[in-house]
């Protein structure tokens, strides 16, 4: 009996001893921690494509606002910003006189990237001459061109640009000021007025309208080939040669049915569905500019004069098909 009672306290004897013991490394510890944290803190150490770049506490925030960046579309005209290596993050200890530099490091990362605009530019024949910033305000100049009876109207036309390379964006009303060309008023033989370049259409004069939608010229040019009977066939548009790249627009507004390379000799093509069984083929193109199912303006821009296809020359193919049968173009343009 004397046996175990002694044990038992030598028991609590070596318990007591432990636990003092261990009170004395648990504030050595603190104590350690205390002097290291007067001394030392916890940072990022941040590398881009393996480059030391800086430090940052909080690299949680600081790849948001990075993230945010990346992701700012459509503001201040940005289509989109490519960045191809994001920044790495190692966690270190370091002495506290050791700064931060989150903004730049931030400044550093859009450096790296790339950013890409989306405006329109007004196109006169193949030329940019004014840029602005929306669709809207590209096709309210249009349409104000058009209202306005400019004799250059069809010449005139808008495309989507994307670049990296930013322009100086002008105003609405100064572009159309720059651009109108005031109608000439002749009187004809016949008593009717007629503007240059555009015919009044008043209720003595023939429309140039099918069935009830009126047509604009796409292009300026040379007509090479008419309608009709043509190498033991019939050619079933009209030829209007020009330079590769001038602008083709619209002649009515409507939704593009067909975008891409044509398999019967039109190469890349562009059809175009009016509304009222009236429909619009541009062929030979060396560059699209619209795709299936979108719905263009009068006077748009939807693709670029080429000779791809059975083709001799740069030149645009045009037809107007009523119903799905191929009309005389002359009938309603290029008289």
């Amino acid at each position: 009996m004397f046996n175990i009672l002694r044990n038992i306290k030598n028991l609590f004897v070596h318990i007591r001893s432990s636990l003092k013991f261990a009170f004395l490394i648990i504030v050595a510890i603190i104590i350690i921690i205390g002097i290291i944290s007067l001394v030392y803190k916890p940072m990022y150490s941040v590398t881009l494509n393996g480059e030391f770049i800086g430090y940052t506490t909080n690299k949680s925030e600081l790849q948001k606002r990075i993230n945010e960046y990346i992701e700012n579309e459509n503001e201040n005209n940005i289509a989109f910003i490519d960045i191809q290596n994001l920044p790495e993050y190692s966690l270190c200890l370091l002495k506290k006189e050791n700064k931060t530099n989150d903004d730049e490091i931030f400044e550093l990362v859009k450096n790296s990237g790339t950013t890409y605009y989306e405006y329109y530019a007004i196109v006169q024949k193949t030329e940019e001459k004014y840029y602005v910033s929306t669709k809207e305000e590209a096709e309210a100049i249009i349409d104000k061109l058009k209202e306005k009876k400019s004799t250059n109207i069809n010449d005139i036309a808008y495309t989507q640009i994307h670049s990296t390379e930013l322009k100086e964006f002008s105003d609405k009303d100064s572009v159309v000021t720059a651009l109108y060309v005031k109608p000439k008023v002749v009187v004809a033989s016949n008593g009717y007025s007629t503007y240059y370049g555009q015919k009044i259409v008043t209720s003595a004069t023939p429309s140039t309208a099918v069935q009830g939608i009126g047509l604009i010229q796409p292009v300026s040019g040379i007509i090479t080939s008419r309608y009709g009977p043509r190498w033991g066939s019939t050619h079933k548009g009209l030829d209007i040669a020009s330079s590769t790249g001038t602008t083709i627009a619209a002649a009515a507004g409507g939704t593009v049915t067909f975008s891409g390379w044509d398999t019967y000799g039109l190469g890349y093509a562009v059809k175009i569905n009016h509304g009222n069984g009236v429909e619009t083929v541009y062929g030979h193109c060396s560059k699209l500019y619209v795709k299936v199912g979108q719905t263009v303006s009068q006077g748009e821009a939807i693709a670029a004069m080429g000779s791809t296809g059975n083709s001799t020359g740069p030149h645009l193919h045009l037809e107007i098909r009523l119903n799905g049968v191929a009309q005389n173009p002359q009938l309603y343009l290029y008289k």
